[in-house]
């Protein structure tokens, strides 16, 4: 199939490409920006006039739900919502049912991805067997299989000497760990930021070492390994200067935050809405204005959704009770695109956070438009706006967004230059 996007607003952060022009199409991938080749003939031609064309956006956490919990979610329905949200490319944690440490469940997920064809979706495998934090998981093959990096989450290791060994063969190998730094010890019965509104609620704290103490040992023991390391989902102001020290130094250290953390505190408990509840929790105005501040800088490279669909059911139980976690695939563009209406990124590094920055950090093949490269392409309205809910393609209504306005329309995804999602 061969397309033409005509008169489109063209921006590439990775090209540093911002101009109104043409994009054509064929097999899938962008062979001419700007006049069309020679005998170039469009099967299919979109007037892109007044809309940007961006790379498609790379969402380095959806969980998809499947295998194992599709009452949840499942992986048509979670990568059609992401569609929604202009994303392209996306990696899903290995926390699915069985867990996802075997090439069987890797193939699983890829195959039914494939066969959704709503996003490419990079399965992220399980440092240890199981999640359990004893066993190291097959990593090669796993690898092998189509894994793009590896995490045990927030699942605690057994001990300090089986992360280090974990990691040193990780290094071996030249894999990529994602952690998500949060001692389980210190952050054990847990379920808000330990502070004045979490007392004053009446609900256990995780205080703010429950992440920097985790931090500190991480980044000791990746500085000892050499491993490639990413983390994942911080929270608080100091572990963004702990990160920022660590690059000063030379370390090879990336990061990303929840797109929910640059919005939302702990104070949006006081109401005890389960809503709000997640985990690592919502901190304080303070940790919000570091976070905002590391993605303006750079020393936080990605901005990503922690989609975590949920059944109704799961978010109706006293506060305590609930599961945690926010439905957000769809939020990735138009709430990234509320930073840059409050001034906080000018659109090209709003959409650097979206695209280059979080394809740069797996390696993954996505996140720019160049001549050669997949058509995987977002178009999208900065003058019209979006009512989320209307429409709502994730089975997972679980956002405090719902009914809320917010800035910009996503009006195509293209997934190698087929529509996957069309308002």
């Amino acid at each position: 199939m061969t397309l033409s996007i005509i008169k489109a607003r063209v921006i590439d952060p990775a090209t540093r490409l911002d101009q109104i022009t043409d994009i054509h199409v064929s097999q899938g991938n962008i062979i001419a920006l700007g006049e069309a080749p020679v005998s170039f003939k469009a099967e299919t031609v979109i007037d892109a006039s007044g809309l940007i064309a961006a790379p498609g956006l790379v969402d380095l956490n959806v969980s998809l739900r499947e295998p194992g919990h599709t009452r949840k979610g499942t992986i048509e329905s979670e990568t059609q919502a992401a569609a929604a949200g202009g994303t392209t490319s996306l990696c899903c944690p290995p926390s699915t049912k069985p867990v996802l440490d075997t090439t069987a469940v890797t193939e699983l997920i890829l195959d039914r991805a494939q066969a959704a064809g709503k996003a490419r979706v990079f399965p992220v495998g399980a440092l240890t067997k199981g999640l359990a934090g004893e066993q190291l998981a097959e990593l090669v093959t796993l690898h092998s299989a189509g894994c793009v990096a590896f995490t045990n989450g927030l699942a605690p290791m057994a001990g300090m000497r089986t992360l280090r060994r974990a990691l040193e063969y990780a290094a071996t190998f030249d894999l990529k760990v994602i952690f998500t730094s949060q001692d389980a010890d210190l952050a054990e019965g847990g379920l808000a930021h330990e502070g004045p509104t979490a007392s004053f609620l009446g609900l256990a704290g995780i205080p703010e070492t429950a992440e920097t103490v985790a931090l500190s040992q991480n980044l000791l023991l990746v500085e000892q390994s050499g491993v490639r390391a990413h983390f994942s989902q911080l929270t608080s102001a100091r572990g963004i200067e702990m990160i920022a020290e660590a690059q000063a130094r030379g370390l090879p250290v990336t990061a990303d935050v929840a797109l929910y953390q640059l919005f939302l505190t702990d104070e949006r408990l006081e109401g005890f809405s389960s809503f709000y509840h997640v985990q690592p929790p919502l901190r304080t105005e303070r940790d919000r204005q570091a976070l905002r501040e590391a993605v303006r800088s750079g020393v936080v490279q990605a901005i990503a959704s922690h989609h975590q669909p949920h059944e109704e059911d799961a978010k109706l139980a006293p506060f305590a009770a609930t599961e945690p976690g926010i439905s957000s695939a769809e939020l990735l563009l138009p709430l990234t695109l509320k930073l840059v209406e409050e001034g906080l990124l000018d659109l090209s590094t709003a959409l650097h956070r979206l695209t280059s920055g979080p394809a740069s950090i797996l390696d993954l093949p996505a996140g720019q438009l160049s001549v050669g490269t997949p058509a995987d392409i977002v178009l999208f309205s900065l003058e019209e706006r979006t009512t989320v809910g209307k429409p709502w393609l994730s089975r997972g209504r679980n956002t405090p967004f719902m009914d809320v306005e917010l800035p910009g329309r996503v009006r195509h995804t293209l997934v190698a230059g087929k529509t996957t999602y069309q308002a």
